[in-house]
């Protein structure tokens, strides 16, 4: 056997070891791994279901805004009222409020969207003309300081929109509400942001 047979030899034989040799984890290192899983689970979870809910929240301040949108442009526009012989025209009329037990799409808002209702003849919500449709997570309602037409200018808060909601069903509301009020020219304007109370319960 020359030189090169004997390196060869030597190189082969720990390699026949190698891949003869057979082996698994241990106890202790399944262990770890497991305990590890369970550490990451417990902080991802929470963070999920807080981004969950974050996600869903959105909701409740586009349809605040748009119930806003709604009411500014009844605010503008001229209507007939019904007292008169001759149906006069008035501008800068309010709606009447909806009480927080008139809620809708009712006044107990849980984890399962709702469909928001087709407004009853004659109420306030059939004179806002559906700024709310579709399926919600929240109920909504809204107070009207000043009620009638010939809304005075500069009044700092003529309306202020709410929707709560239960997104946890924990029964612990979430509440966020918008204000809005009339400017010199006696346009309606909204605050520049929500008031939120407890947005994640």
């Amino acid at each position: 056997m020359d030189c090169r047979d004997a390196v060869a030899e030597r190189v082969r034989t720990p390699m026949a070891k190698l891949l003869k040799k057979k082996s698994g984890f241990t106890l202790i290192e399944l262990m770890i791994v497991v305990a590890i899983i369970g550490i990451l689970a417990a902080l991802a979870i929470p963070a999920f279901l807080g981004y969950v809910r974050r996600s869903k929240s959105t909701e409740v301040t586009t349809q605040l805004d748009n119930l806003f949108k709604s009411m500014a442009s009844y605010y503008d526009q001229e209507n007939a009222t019904s007292q008169a012989v001759s149906a006069a025209s008035a501008t800068n009329c309010t709606i009447a409020p909806v009480a927080v037990a008139d809620s809708l799409p009712d006044n107990n808002p849980n984890d399962v969207k709702r469909a928001f209702p087709p407004p009853t003849p004659g109420t306030s919500w059939e004179q806002v003309k559906g700024a709310i449709a579709g399926f919600v997570y929240y109920s909504y309602y809204f107070d009207a300081r000043a009620v009638g037409c010939s809304v005075s200018a500069s009044v700092d808060t003529i309306y202020t929109f709410w929707g709560y909601g239960d997104l946890d069903a924990d029964t612990t509301d979430s509440s966020f509400s918008l204000a809005a009020g009339s400017d010199a020219s006696n346009s309606l304007y909204r605050a520049r942001s929500f008031n939120i109370l407890n947005e994640l319960e």
